[in-house]
């Protein structure tokens, strides 16, 4: 954990935030990838219920205070302790990346909650071949591939047709965001990681965003039941999908791609002129396929790595 001279490790301040986007913007374009993600993704990672920069998250500054390398940690499903971080290009090759894992490794036994079963993961971008590197001699190994999908707007877009008995229309956040809620996580029951947050800590964390936006989701019905849901926001230029939820009894008919292209047209009603979502490459329900025919196509990619805490204990 020892860092090279010149270097300090302390929690981030908020000030720090676009100092940490930076980081990521470099990290993006070093690896040849367009910028995805940025100070938008990490003021939401910042704002998210129960998150804490002094608890949560470590920052390396150089002598002038300039911030070389940055990683955060954050209990996500129980017993398990999700990590993602990056060190800019101009100081790689000093130990940064090494000290930030040890640093992880060594607060996420503490995050696990003592369960025996607890695992570490920590996401990374697929290009650097350096960071994979250091992770597997971490004792990390790769878990999982996923994928950042983006299409490129025109000035108009044809909201599309939607499926015989089905409608799509917005949402009204003081009624709607359980309903919402309760779709999504159906939909998502049996993909890999996800797990459904409490009820109350789901809601703190979509409102408590910096981006939240309910204008931009939109709620499907079937005979008046839910039956899909789509959650978008705006981060700097672009629009994101957050979540597209089809429950399983209403697949095959043409819902999805309803969904997004309402709300391609919504974005384009707006200027957007790119909208990006993230999609896992092992996703059993043909997602990947249906974002393609859409006209989505893969941007970057990022894998998912993942060890066992031995003699995880409480704090």
């Amino acid at each position: 954990m020892e860092l090279p001279a010149g270097y300090q490790l302390r929690a981030p301040e908020p000030g720090d935030l676009d100092g940490v986007a930076d980081i990521l913007i470099a990290d993006q374009l070093a690896e040849g990838g367009p910028v995805v993600l940025d100070a938008g993704f990490v003021q939401d990672e910042w704002s998210r219920a129960g998150f804490s920069l002094a608890a949560n998250a470590w920052v390396v500054a150089d002598g002038a205070g300039t911030i070389a390398g940055y990683v955060q940690a954050t209990a996500e499903e129980p017993g398990t302790v999700d990590c993602w971080g990056a060190v800019h290009p101009r100081h790689r090759g000093r130990g940064i990346g090494a000290a930030l894992v040890g640093v992880t490794q060594e607060r996420a036994a503490r995050l696990a909650g003592g369960l025996p079963s607890g695992r570490l993961r920590h996401v990374i971008n697929a290009a650097d071949a350096a960071a994979a590197d250091l992770l597997l001699a971490s004792g990390l190994h790769l878990v999982r591939h996923f994928w950042h999908m983006q299409i490129d707007l025109p000035v108009q877009v044809d909201s599309g047709t939607v499926p015989d008995g089905i409608e799509i229309g917005g949402i009204d956040p003081a009624a709607d965001l359980p309903l919402v809620k309760t779709v999504v996580d159906e939909a998502f029951a049996d993909h890999w990681g996800y797990h459904p947050e409490p009820d109350d800590q789901w809601a703190a964390d979509q409102t408590g965003r910096p981006t939240y936006d309910p204008s931009l989701w939109l709620l499907a019905r079937d005979g008046g039941q839910p039956a899909g849901a789509l959650i978008g926001h705006v981060s700097e230029d672009r629009g994101w999908v957050d979540y597209l939820a089809v429950l399983a009894a209403s697949r095959g008919r043409g819902l999805g791609a309803a969904l997004l292209r309402r709300s391609f047209a919504m974005f384009a009603g707006r200027g957007i002129r790119r909208v990006v979502l993230a999609v896992d490459a092992e996703n059993t329900t043909g997602a990947t396929a249906l974002y393609e025919r859409v006209g989505m196509r893969v941007v970057s990619r990022f894998d998912w790595w993942e060890r066992a805490l031995a003699g995880a204990r409480g704090e």
